[in-house]
């Protein structure tokens, strides 16, 4: 199944040394993506901005990411305009800032990069915070290319794939999840889904195999080692999932960014949508 790897240069992912070299650049805004950015007050990258991963991120009202216009006008606020690159970073080994990552992508914004290694190891490398808040500086409306359909796929596309054995799902959750020995994470008991297992078929490539004790991605050939042995065919369309969001957007992230899976797109309503769904098959 190797050759069917597409070559990739992971131009998504950035060291932390290009990110230190290019602080201060107006072409590039820093963005520090978590579920708790109180962190981000005790510092953070020298002239970076928070972003908070459901607040800014997700529908005011609906289970969704932000659409386009929300977006863009997102976009606008923070000073991030045509040419603008991007750069997400975050704590939890980048699990929100990868998610963050994806919706750019998918939503056609040309210019989205990854710091590898997020806080956990721009911190550990000593290099430069700041507690300074940046506020914010409009700019003009950013440029968005048409969006990247093929990198979300929603139940009403999903079902019927899954149901029919034509797409291969990779569950990105811990492997006591995947076996149905656990709903959640005890720290998670409001993110479960009624029903404990996996989506028919499904092969395991937990999140937390990608990276690195500093929080970095895993060098290339050991990702596709892991993925390969996990039994991932990139000769054939995937889709990705987690529990809810973030865990299988950094697994999407690996297989589609770094390791250049063709056809992987991410599904976002996770195990706690597929979990909870009535008549669908369940594996454990």
């Amino acid at each position: 199944m190797g050759e069917h790897w597409m070559p990739t240069d992971a131009a998504g992912l950035v060291t932390t040394d290009w990110v230190e070299n290019h602080l201060g650049a107006p072409s590039v805004r820093l963005i520090e993506v978590d579920e708790d950015i109180t962190a981000f007050d005790r510092g953070h990258l020298p002239g970076a901005v928070a972003w908070h991963w459901r607040d800014d991120l997700h529908d005011p009202v609906h289970r969704d990411i932000i659409d386009r216009a929300r977006l863009i006008s997102l976009l606008r606020r923070w000073g991030i305009g045509p040419g603008t690159t991007v750069v997400f970073y975050g704590g939890n080994r980048n699990w929100f800032a990868s998610y963050a990552y994806w919706i750019l992508a998918h939503h056609g914004y040309p210019e989205v990069r990854l710091m590898d290694g997020g806080r956990q190891r721009w911190e550990a490398e000593g290099r430069p915070v700041s507690r300074a808040s940046a506020p914010p500086s409009p700019a003009p409306q950013p440029i968005l290319d048409a969006p990247r359909t093929g990198l979300r796929i929603l139940r009403p596309a999903m079902l019927p794939l899954v149901l029919e054995g034509r797409i291969q799902c990779i569950d990105a959750r811990a492997p006591t999840e995947f076996r149905g020995e656990m709903l959640a994470p005890p720290h998670h008991p409001d993110e479960q889904a009624h029903t404990p297992g996996r989506m028919p078929g499904a092969v395991n490539l937990p999140w937390s195999h990608l990276v690195s004790d500093d929080g970095g991605f895993l060098d290339g050939p050991s990702l596709r080692s892991l993925a390969e042995s996990a039994g991932v065919d990139p000769s054939v369309p995937g889709l990705v999932y987690g529990r809810t969001t973030e865990r299988g957007a950094l697994t999407w992230f690996v297989l589609h960014e770094i390791l250049g899976h063709p056809s992987v797109a991410y599904y976002d309503g996770g195990w706690t949508e597929y979990g909870s769904l009535v008549g669908v098959p369940v594996e454990r």
